[in-house]
């Protein structure tokens, strides 16, 4: 095990397209990263650069002590788990397990033991002797995490490991990588552009956004505290809502209609209000609030999806099934809820200390 230090790293393809824009991430030793984004946000160039499968245009990385830049991937000890499984069709799954192994020309009784070991972790055993096209992908995906876990690496690299698997299978899938990695305790960055599996994931995220860094914490600091529009709106389903508003004498006014105070003293003029869904009810019989046209349902069993309209503006609620519905309804807005942010750059505005998120 090792920590990961990437010191502002860059990538220029030709053409002069900055892919990776000046990264800078500490991972320590046994922590479980998720890289997260949209497609092209520079999440996999970051990975292939650690394995060494990508060069490195500026920047450092090192793994444990050792820069390794300039290192091969056989070089630099780490084990990569790729999206297509990337198995030998011809070899049994104790084959493809076993296979690097033999290539670093082990002794047969380490390599006995460790396919062992792996196989009994990923109750694999009753299919050592199958190939992979008698697999499902489930299964398949298991062989591919065996072939890094009998590697014993410094580190454990993931490029969306889950994307072809169904929706059930992935949340199975997710839940035994999470188990296994804190077993084993290995360094692990994982890259995804499904937000909910790196919430359910991740010891930290570190959400990209056109090669740059947004933000860097824990799922619930990332969820509870988007450092931007750009993360409130990716991370969390339903997305945060966020509202074209405008602060006049401490209030926050969505076209005639008075939203609250606002938690931010000091601001004033158009900003960006974002709230959860979740943090939004129907204002008490006879209370205060703005009211919302109702446009359509969507029934989620244990909560309702509740979208609408705010001064022309879309706005979701998740409600409890019980709360009565109506084409019209009033909804009042807690102050201690509310994100606000600069209309211009997208950035969030510290909150006063009284109204710490």
């Amino acid at each position: 095990m090792a920590t990961i230090t990437l010191d502002t790293v860059r990538k220029v393809y030709f053409g002069n397209f900055e892919a990776v824009k000046g990264v800078s991430i500490d991972i320590a030793d046994g922590e479980f990263i998720v890289l997260v984004g949209p497609s092209g946000c520079g999440k996999s160039t970051l990975l292939r650069m650690i394995a060494g499968l990508e060069t490195i245009t500026t920047g450092e990385v090192k793994i444990g002590d050792r820069v390794v830049n300039d290192l091969d991937p056989a070089d630099r000890d780490i084990a990569m788990v790729f999206q297509n499984y990337a198995l030998y069709p011809h070899m049994t799954v104790h084959g493809n397990l076993a296979y690097g192994l033999k290539n670093r020309r082990m002794p047969k009784q380490e390599i006995a033991e460790r396919v062992a070991e792996a196989a009994r972790m990923l109750q694999l055993e009753p299919y050592l002797d199958r190939k992979p096209r008698a697999l499902s992908g489930g299964q398949r995906q298991r062989v591919a995490m065996g072939r890094a876990i009998v590697r014993q690496p410094e580190a454990f690299l993931f490029d969306e490991p889950l994307s072809n698997l169904d929706a059930k299978l992935r949340v199975s899938m997710r839940g035994e990588i999470r188990q296994l990695q804190r077993r084993l305790g290995v360094t692990s960055v994982y890259v995804t552009h499904d937000q909910l599996e790196a919430m359910t994931l991740a010891d930290r995220l570190v959400v990209l956004n056109g090669g740059k860094i947004e933000q860097i914490g824990t799922p619930l600091e990332v969820y509870h505290s988007p450092a931007s529009t750009f993360v409130a709106s990716f991370i969390g389903s339903p997305a945060m809502n966020l509202i074209e508003a405008t602060v006049e004498a401490g209030e926050i006014r969505v076209g005639q209609s008075r939203l609250g105070p606002c938690p931010m003293p000091d601001v004033r003029g158009e900003v960006t209000v974002g709230v959860r869904a979740e943090d939004l009810r129907p204002a008490a019989l006879g209370g205060t609030g703005i009211p919302v046209r109702v446009t359509y349902v969507e029934e989620l069993g244990a909560q309702r999806l509740v979208h609408g309209q705010i001064e022309g503006q879309p706005l979701t609620m998740a409600l409890s099934p019980a709360i009565p519905l109506a084409d019209e309804m009033t909804v009042a807005f807690d102050a201690s809820a509310l994100h606000v942010f600069d209309k211009a750059t997208g950035e969030r505005f510290a909150r006063a200390s009284s109204l710490a998120a």
